[in-house]
């Protein structure tokens, strides 16, 4: 790889110092929202007494709005003030989360908390993408978010068995007050005294890669509304990542928040419905290491595609599956689903847009995707009380396979090709 005179230099191996260090981090980060994974919105039921299944997700609609606004506002943050400095204010943001969490006097108190836990979210795990894409280079993106999304996934799939446990033995307060206190401490520990800023990398990244006119990634329209229309709906190629990137939070949605709720109604135990919410992303941490590499090699629309398919198929199988094997069965696919789809759709982005704009087409399609969880906190409620959690569930799967037809038709076949921008 290229380096300059100062001695910055673009790839995985010349930056792996750093680059291990920020997959610590990133899981400290995921750490932070799997210990509510399976336990939250039991903890609803069985300390706040909420009965609405649209009430118990209220925490799951509050965390996607704020973590979806964050991320946009990352985007910009992270070119004025710099990637490190916001990945510091992140981690203030989590601080408060544990302590809320664990003598909250009422639910509101838990909605309050995943405000902070959505801001901190959006934050911290965008400057971490951001900063490991600066590092690795064009070449290597794939590989570098599947390797970004198994560290923090896996962590979300860890936290989420540990708490499962813990809530079993002590009450599901005990988690979120215990292991996500420790990890909000440890990130922002290693934050301040060893990470550092990545800024120079995209000066160099950007001196390699002039914007092209035919193939290449493209510069973003200066402004806030220009920017946010072209790369959301103008540019068929960035809206179509978009949009996937909407469903596959919507079904993650559904799964972190009415997925509990749903296995308890069947009868299982704290510690089954831990294994099962940690088996998901346990899959998806696992395999998206292979899957972001290959995306390298093979272009990003075979992965994304697949993958969105697969997820309609586990959606499908959780739906009509009775008994925990018949569920976990589901959950391996899912996981495999979603990891085709996770690192592949931000090297999509990654690919599109120019060095300089890539923070901020991060931070655009950062944005609509975790509005999914907005979008699956609310649909996932509203028609669980209406028709049951099996309609719901269903509903959901076909959704994301109908996204899975837009990205095959709007979604560059060729690795480091885009389609033309035009109105979609």
């Amino acid at each position: 790889m290229r380096e300059t005179g100062t001695g910055i230099r673009l790839g995985l191996r010349e930056n792996w110092q750093q680059f291990v260090l920020l997959l610590l981090v990133n899981g400290f980060v995921g750490v932070m929202v799997g210990v509510e994974r399976s336990v939250l919105s039991l903890l609803a039921e069985t300390v706040f007494g909420v009965a609405s299944a649209t009430a118990a997700l209220s925490f799951l609609i509050a965390f996607g709005l704020t973590k979806a606004v964050a991320n946009y506002v990352a985007g910009d943050l992270a070119q004025r003030v710099g990637r490190r400095r916001l990945l510091l204010i992140g981690w203030l943001f989590a601080l408060p989360v544990p302590l809320l969490l664990g003598w909250a006097p009422s639910w509101n108190w838990v909605v309050a908390a995943n405000l902070l836990l959505g801001v901190n979210q959006g934050l911290a795990w965008s400057a971490t993408v951001i900063m490991k894409i600066d590092l690795v280079g064009p070449r290597q993106r794939g590989l570098a978010m599947g390797l970004n999304e198994f560290a923090g996934y896996l962590a979300v799939a860890l936290a989420a068995l540990g708490a499962g446990y813990l809530a079993a033995a002590y009450g599901p307060r005990s988690g979120p007050v215990w292991i996500g206190g420790a990890a909000a401490l440890l990130g922002l520990g290693f934050t301040l005294f060893f990470v550092r800023d990545t800024g120079a990398h995209v000066e160099l990244e950007h001196a390699m890669v002039a914007p092209a006119a035919g193939g290449g990634p493209e510069e973003l329209p200066s402004g806030f509304r220009a920017r946010l229309w072209y790369a959301s709906w103008r540019h068929r190629s960035l809206f179509a990542t978009n949009q996937a990137g909407f469903v596959n939070n919507l079904n993650d949605g559904l799964a972190w928040g009415l997925f509990p709720l749903f296995f308890a109604l069947e009868g299982l135990s704290f510690r089954e419905i831990g294994w099962l919410a940690a088996l998901y992303p346990a899959v998806w941490g696992i395999a998206q290491v292979g899957t972001g590499a290959l995306s390298d090699r093979t272009g990003r629309r075979l992965l994304i595609v697949s993958g969105m398919m697969l997820q309609a198929l586990g959606l499908g199988l959780f739906a009509w599956a009775t008994g925990f094997y018949g569920w976990a069965t589901a959950a391996v696919i899912l996981g495999l689903g979603t990891a085709a789809v996770y690192p592949t759709l931000i090297a999509q982005v990654s690919d599109l847009v120019a060095p300089r704009d890539r923070a901020g087409g991060v931070g655009i399609y950062r944005l609509w995707r975790d509005l999914g969880y907005v979008a699956g906190g609310l649909l996932a409620g509203v028609l669980a009380d209406l028709l049951g959690y099996r309609v719901a569930i269903a509903f959901v799967a076909v959704l994301t396979a109908l996204s899975g037809t837009v990205a095959l038709r709007y979604l560059p076949a060729r690795p480091g090709a885009r389609r033309e921008a035009g109105s979609t």
